[in-house]
């Protein structure tokens, strides 16, 4: 087995891993990327967030035509899905960025190496029948989804959100398990294409890290698209094309062609050898390490969804990109405290920092404003008026401790909101910042105003 040596290895080239390898390089180190699926990108690329992300456009597109556009002045006649060309155009957005990820890769003179990486030792990987050796290694392997004991993929009846971007039809009655991000999301795609979907969520509430308020509001609006949502409900099997559950002592039987297992996902650090580097887990089976993101292993990083915090791509592309710079000698900056969070639904639920419930809870003293899209010139030319922005600020301070967005582009409403607290900013300064009119952003800055009951736009 001959032995290439490098400056750093990165294990996995999801998100985390492979903008870790970038920075790595454009700071001048020798960088193996490895990784066991034939294209880079990771589940984000692969299977997760970009091909979710296109298949969530499209039926947006579908639901608009058929339902939308006539009030719009087009006349559309006999709409229906070709579901194969919709998974067709999934796979060439998928096939476009994992190759853009690849040629970045060339171009920077980064050596990919395909396969599953194993520890020898902390300084050295085998790969088939390759050695790796460098004095850093990040772990960048990101997650797998969660198996319930009791109800095991099978890639056809039962089966993952890997399974649920790529269904060769639409089915006749979906029963998704779990009410978080990718539940819902992907329960949302296929409700839009004619599945009768019922969501059975363990939780009083689906979308449970956001306020009550907000979550009302969302629930209201998904069941108005079709959507059952159950909560308090717990699972216990699935036979005979019935799913059943229990609240409260009460049996319930959910009939289901297909069900969705998307009760959360699991640090995937299986075969790695981590015991061979020294590299220590925490109880929850995550990877332990410090403030800088060292393992216990010298030498060894790691980073994304194999660490405590969020699993989330960009929260893993933060985490490389810090690493990378710690390596070189840079002084790296991560704030995880501001790590946004999306649920790509239509309307879309975003939210950073401190909720209003959570404020409340810890004894905080805020102000709380917000601001009704129903009140927002663009959104009512756009038909996006559902929904509206929260920003919750300090009471003495004024500062912005946290927003929670429900409505049309959240997840890109929610940015700016983020660069506010970065700096420091408050909730007036959101609101005397300029914003261009007609947009639906005007809403942003009216919750900033609305903190101190100076909205222009309403009571």
């Amino acid at each position: 087995m001959s032995s290439e040596n490098f400056d750093l290895i990165v294990i996995g080239a999801g998100p985390g891993g492979y903008v870790c390898a970038f920075r790595a390089a454009q700071l001048g180190l020798k960088v193996a990327l490895v990784e066991k699926r034939p294209t880079l990108g990771g589940t984000c690329l692969n299977v997760g967030c970009i091909p979710s992300k296109a298949l969530l456009h499209s039926s947006e597109q579908f639901v608009f035509a058929k339902h939308h556009a006539a009030a719009h002045g087009i006349k559309l006649a006999g709409v229906e899905v070709d579901l194969a060309t919709m998974l067709k155009k999934k796979d060439d957005v998928v096939t476009k960025l994992t190759g853009g990820v690849a040629q970045l890769a060339k171009a920077r003179k980064i050596t990919v190496v395909t396969g599953a990486a194993s520890f020898v030792n902390a300084t050295t990987v085998a790969v088939g029948d390759r050695s790796l050796t460098a004095k850093n290694i990040v772990i960048a392997t990101g997650s797998a989804p969660v198996e319930l004991p009791f109800l095991k993929f099978d890639g056809q009846t039962v089966i993952s959100s890997d399974h649920a971007i790529a269904l060769p039809a639409v089915p006749k009655k979906l029963v998704v398990v779990g009410g978080g991000v990718i539940g819902l999301e992907l329960g949302s795609v296929w409700a839009r294409l004619g599945a009768e979907v019922t969501v059975v969520e363990f939780l009083p509430k689906i979308a449970a890290t956001y306020d009550d308020d907000i979550v009302r509001n969302f629930t209201r609006l998904l069941q108005k698209q079709g959507l059952k949502i159950e909560v308090n409900a717990k699972v216990t099997g699935y036979t005979h094309g019935i799913l059943t559950a229990e609240r409260e002592g009460q049996k319930l039987e959910f009939p289901a062609d297909v069900v969705l297992v998307a009760v959360g996902r699991r640090p995937f650090t299986d075969g790695l050898g981590l015991e061979k580097a020294g590299v220590q887990l925490t109880d929850k089976k995550r990877i332990k390490v410090d403030a800088h993101l060292k393992t216990t292993a010298p030498g060894v990083w790691a980073i994304g969804d194999v660490i405590d915090g969020p699993m989330l791509a960009h929260k893993a592309e933060e985490d490389g990109v810090a690493v990378a710079e710690w390596i070189a000698g840079k002084p790296g900056h991560i704030n995880w405290d501001l790590m946004p969070g999306i649920v790509y639904t239509d309307p879309e639920v975003a939210s950073v920092g401190l909720g209003e419930d959570e404020a409340k809870k810890r004894g905080l003293a805020i102000n709380v404003g917000k601001f009704n899209f129903a009140a927002n010139g663009r959104a009512i030319a756009a038909d996006a008026t559902d929904g509206y922005v929260k920003i919750i600020a300090d009471a003495k301070t004024d500062k912005i401790l946290g927003a929670q967005i429900i409505g049309r582009g959240a997840g890109e409403l929610i940015s700016e909101i983020v660069t506010h607290m970065e700096y420091g900013g408050s909730a007036e300064d959101l609101g005397r910042t300029i914003h261009a009119h007609p947009t639906m952003s005007e809403a942003v800055k009216e919750a900033g105003l609305a903190v101190s009951k100076s909205a222009i736009h309403s009571l």
